[in-house]
């Protein structure tokens, strides 16, 4: 059982499940940027439509498991060809974020 620290790490991973049309999803494992409650809601606050899903998704993941490298050109790349791929990479990084909040293990 993992010991309880109070001031979180500054990063976690999690598994992805990036939708393929015509097919099951792909797992991707992401390494997501740790936010506080009240750095969380701010920075949703914030997006507030105005910024792009690229820049969006790089203020959310700082690493994946992809052979290429994690840039702003590959992530454009990835949301321009799997288009449910920002919403499965926010539904798992906002998950992540309020399930350690319950006190509850991630994936």
């Amino acid at each position: 059982m993992p010991k309880l620290k109070l001031v979180a790490s500054p990063t976690f991973t999690a598994t992805v499940p990036i939708p393929l049309a015509g097919g099951e999803p792909a797992p991707v494992v992401m390494t997501f940027r740790h936010r506080t409650r009240a750095q969380t809601e701010a920075w949703l606050n914030e997006k507030g439509g105005a910024k792009a899903d690229t820049d969006f998704v790089l203020e959310m993941v700082v690493g994946w498991d992809l052979e290429e490298p994690l840039t702003k050109e590959n992530v454009e790349l990835l949301l321009q060809n799997y288009m449910g791929a920002a919403k499965a990479i926010t539904d798992v990084y906002l998950e992540q974020l309020y399930q350690a909040k319950l006190g509850n293990s991630g994936r």
